[in-house]
């Protein structure tokens, strides 16, 4: 017989787990409807597949992300603003310092492809009120549009926009890259 961690669980904890999982799922698609909903009128909107979403902002590209989490859902707000930049004291405490006084929004710093992002997670239930959820949206948004060319200027590295600029010249470059329509 086993004993502590490894015992399986019980019948009513497993069936209870299933339906937290299916009001979870529950929660995903109804917080992606609502999202898609807020969002349909605007033009830098595009929807990649259910729950996950982008949204251009000068240059910067918001991704949104729809989660279970529980019995609910949460929606995570991410931005790459730089790939290609080292992680050294004086950006690690310029962040810090910025994220002590962000309203929305934190930035962290991914070492794979040394990226630096910018994030923000927000409950289900904060988007019951669209001009709150729009508001914040455009709030991150605006950080991260005004962020990404200081620390690109600062300490180096490329944003998204100059990414995908890179990306497009380089398809152009190649033979048999795309024709002119």
């Amino acid at each position: 017989m086993q004993k502590g961690f490894h015992k399986a669980p019980p019948p009513c904890y497993r069936s209870g787990m299933a339906e937290r999982k299916a009001r979870a799922r529950a929660a995903v698609q109804a917080s992606s409807q609502t999202i898609e909903k807020m969002l349909a009128g605007n033009p830098a909107y595009k929807k990649v597949e259910d729950g996950f979403y982008v949204i251009k902002q000068g240059s910067s590209r918001i991704m949104i992300r729809v989660h279970p989490w529980k019995d609910h859902a949460v929606v995570r707000l991410a931005a790459q603003l730089v790939k290609g930049v080292h992680m050294e004291m004086p950006l690690a405490l310029d962040l810090l310092e910025l994220n002590a006084v962000l309203r929305f929004g934190t930035f962290a710093y991914v070492p794979a492809g040394e990226a630096v992002i910018l994030c923000h997670t927000l409950v289900d239930r904060e988007l019951a009120s669209p001009e709150e959820f729009l508001e914040t949206i455009r709030d991150f948004a605006f950080v991260a549009d005004e962020y990404d060319d200081r620390i690109a200027a600062r300490y180096g590295g490329q944003t998204m926009e100059d990414l995908l600029e890179e990306s497009v010249l380089n398809q152009m470059r190649e033979p048999g890259g795309p024709e002119p329509r």
